[in-house]
């Protein structure tokens, strides 16, 4: 059982130590970027003979980015090198990366500021209870570890029983690939899952000292091989308004909600206020 409420807080870090983590990132971000692209969609010749690696060469991204073969690949290798925000634009546009994409590119090159170690937020203060218990639809608060800290009893109807579950297991990305009672619910389960995965990927590479990320991704790999495959994808999602669809065991009719996620103060920016409005039957 994974655990996941226990907070693993981050040992003290120095800039460079946490710099280099950054760079490591970016590094890794721009290598599955560059394996998913091929000669033909960039616009260069087809090659003849089978490549040894998929997607373009690095010398290939270099030669559209307009940078030298060898800087670039010390980016995919995760050193330090300057990098200014001309460049990384630059390498993104070589990449062809989705607006998404694009976004978390400059997060993770972030103007060359110096990188502090952000904090996750474990618990909430009461009056956010009493707002979430007040909504008439499901509503829930977690953290970017997707770990629940507060939800109303619409929630434990539609989405899944939290309430009976113990706290480790109140975590919103296990359950949805290893509890079988969340995945009967959920219609568009695949969507969902993949989409969930996508935003999830943006956290993890946004806490490049919390050893919590890794460890979680380890352990829920080897419960899920649907979450291994779709973390290999290395795909990266901002939330935005989406729709489920529940069909509960005891109703004929499927009932779809559209997910508004509402992100909290700057004193907690990793905390989000998800809330359910139910879709007019017209509309689903």
């Amino acid at each position: 059982m994974v655990e996941m409420n226990g907070l693993s807080q981050p040992a003290h870090l120095s800039p460079v130590d946490l710099n280099s983590m950054r760079a490591r990132t970016l590094g890794d971000y721009l290598k599955s970027r560059r394996a998913r692209l091929q000669p033909e969609q960039a616009g260069l010749a087809k090659t003849h003979g089978q490549r040894r690696t998929p997607g373009l060469r690095r010398e290939e991204v270099a030669i559209l980015a307009g940078v030298s073969a060898t800087y670039y690949t010390f980016l995919e290798q995760g050193r330090e090198v300057a990098v200014s925000r001309e460049v990384i634009e630059s390498i993104g546009r070589a990449l062809q990366l989705s607006p998404d994409e694009h976004t978390h590119l400059l997060g993770l090159w972030n103007g060359n500021e110096p990188e502090m170690a952000l904090p996750i937020t474990s618990e909430i203060t009461q009056p956010w209870r009493d707002i979430v218990n007040q909504m008439a639809f499901p509503a829930f608060i977690t953290n970017d570890r997707a770990e629940l800290l507060a939800w109303n009893t619409s929630v434990d109807k539609y989405v899944l029983d939290y309430t009976s579950r113990a706290p480790e297991q109140r975590n919103m990305m296990f359950s949805l690939f290893t509890d079988p009672e969340m995945r009967a619910r959920l219609i568009n389960w695949e969507e969902m899952a993949a989409h969930s995965v996508a935003i999830f990927r943006t956290s993890y590479d946004k806490y490049t000292h919390d050893p919590w990320f890794p460890k979680f991704v380890d352990d829920l790999s080897k419960e899920s091989s649907e979450f291994a495959s779709l973390w290999e994808l290395h795909h990266v999602e901002a939330k935005r308004v989406t729709r489920v669809y529940y069909q509960l065991p005891d109703q004929e009719q499927a009932i779809a909600y559209d997910i508004n996620s509402l992100s909290f103060t700057l004193d907690h920016p990793d905390l989000h206020l998800c809330i359910y409005s139910p879709v007019k039957e017209q509309e689903s």
